[in-house]
C-alpha cells in the first residue's frame, strides 16, 4: 500500500507542475491548444514506451471490444488539458488547480457511493462527508492568501 501512496503523491505533485509547463508554453507559443497537442504527442511516445517495456501490446487488441463509454477518459483528460492550459495563465495554477481539486473531491464522493465504473464501493458517510469539507476548506485556505 505504501507504494500506491507514493506513486500517487508524485502523480499529485506532477498535477500542478504540469499545468504550469503546458500553460507556459502555450502562452510561449501563443496557442494553448497546440501546446496541449505537443503534451499528447509527448504523453503517447512515453506511455508507448512503457507499454513495450512492460507486457501490454496484447491488451491492444481487446481495446475494440471495450464499452465504447470507457473511451471517454480519453476526452476528459484532453478536457482538463486544454482547459488548464488555457486558464491557467489568466486565472493562475493555483486557483486553476484548486477548482480541479475540488471537483475531484466531489466526483470521487460519488464514484466511490455508488461504485460507478466498477468501483470499490465506500458509502458516504457523515464522517468521511466531514472529511471530504475539511480537505476541501484546507484547499480553499491555501488560496486565501
Amino acid at each position: 500500500m505504501t507504494q500506491y501512496a507514493a506513486i500517487m503523491l508524485a502523480a499529485g505533485i506532477g498535477v500542478p507542475i504540469l499545468a504550469a509547463l503546458n500553460a507556459a508554453l502555450g502562452k510561449l507559443i501563443g496557442s494553448p491548444t497546440t501546446a496541449a497537442v505537443v503534451l499528447f504527442a509527448i504523453a503517447f511516445g512515453a506511455s508507448a514506451l512503457v507499454m513495450l517495456v512492460f507486457p501490454g501490446m496484447g491488451a491492444l487488441a481487446k481495446v475494440a471490444q471495450a464499452p465504447k463509454h470507457l473511451l471517454l477518459a480519453g476526452v476528459l483528460i484532453a478536457f482538463y488539458v486544454l482547459s488548464i492550459t488555457h486558464v491557467a495563465p489568466h486565472f493562475g495554477v493555483g486557483n486553476a488547480v484548486f477548482f480541479v481539486l475540488l471537483g475531484q473531491l466531489i466526483s470521487t464522493a460519488a464514484i466511490d457511493h455508488f461504485g460507478l465504473f466498477g468501483a470499490q464501493v465506500t458509502p458516504l458517510t457523515w464522517v468521511r462527508a466531514g472529511g471530504i469539507a475539511v480537505m476541501a476548506a484546507g484547499v480553499a485556505i491555501t488560496q486565501l492568501a
